[in-house]
């Protein structure tokens, strides 16, 4: 890993929104989530970064099919990698630091700690219209350490995935607590994998049940962004690194995560 390059604070003065993705727990689709967002965002005209911090899993670079890419370096820090021609979707991950995709990352809590201070300042991300943060699962000192590194920029919020289940539910209503307690705004709940959509006649069967987010967001007094299938052309473009294959439920959901966004910052206009 490299050192820290300096004082680079001000990376992150050029980004308009940042939107943190979190999960209770793993196997949900966060990352999945994380790169539909991200490229409904694009399809929108947006410039968007992908900061992956799920320091044990990275798993965005494969989805975008940047795999094995090199970071390089400039006066400002750390450059993202590019996923698109046009360079309006960037992306930063622990995965393009390992010399072996393969390798363990087998950190304490200080060191994972710091390497998401690195990422958070020392990445020169230029001017973003959006960067969505992949969070790991759960709420650690890791997700404690982001909040506290990321509050100085006036973070949009959360985005929160669960899955139908009433497990995954449970875990989630915790991720609701956690953004309370830490003062984060709730953007909405996604309820992913919400039944399974048939290749061949596209009939929607509840596989792990339904309706167990959209329950969640009323109980707990915030918003219910929308649900997203389980389809097998998504599944199959995450595992291909292909960007083609978008469900139109996720572009329903960033309709509003952006109307959210647009009007948190009309907001701040406001009282400044």
């Amino acid at each position: 890993m490299a050192a820290s390059m300096g004082n680079n604070s001000d990376n992150l003065r050029g980004v308009k929104h940042i939107i943190l993705v979190l999960s209770g727990k793993g196997g949900v689709g966060k990352s999945t989530v994380t790169t539909q967002i991200s490229l409904s965002l694009v399809s929108l005209g947006y410039k968007v970064g992908i900061l992956d911090v799920d320091l044990c899993g990275p798993s965005i670079p494969k989805m975008l099919n940047v795999d094995g890419k090199d970071i390089h370096q400039c006066p400002q820090g750390w450059l993202p990698v590019y996923a698109d021609n046009n360079q309006r979707l960037s992306i930063m991950s622990i995965g393009f630091l390992l010399h072996n995709k393969d390798d363990a990352v087998v950190w304490r809590g200080p060191k994972k700690n710091a390497m998401i201070k690195q990422f958070l300042c020392d990445v020169h991300w230029d001017e973003l219209d959006y960067l969505v943060i992949d969070t790991p699962p759960g709420t650690s000192d890791e997700h404690i350490s982001i909040v506290e590194n990321i509050r100085q920029y006036n973070p949009d919020g959360a985005v929160l995935v669960t899955t139908p289940q009433g497990v995954s539910v449970n875990d989630v209503r915790r991720e609701v607590t956690f953004c309370k307690k830490t003062k984060i705004p709730v953007i909405g709940i996604v309820e992913n994998m919400s039944g399974f959509v048939c290749p061949t006649c596209q009939e929607c069967t509840n596989i792990f049940s339904k309706g167990g987010g959209e329950a969640l967001a009323k109980q707990m007094e915030v918003p219910y962004l929308g649900s997203i299938p389980l389809d097998p052309l998504l599944t199959k473009s995450m595992e291909d690194g292909a960007t083609d294959v978008r469900p139109q439920a996720v572009d329903v959901i960033v309709q509003k995560i952006t109307s959210y966004c647009n009007s948190s910052l009309e907001s701040t206009m406001d009282t400044t």
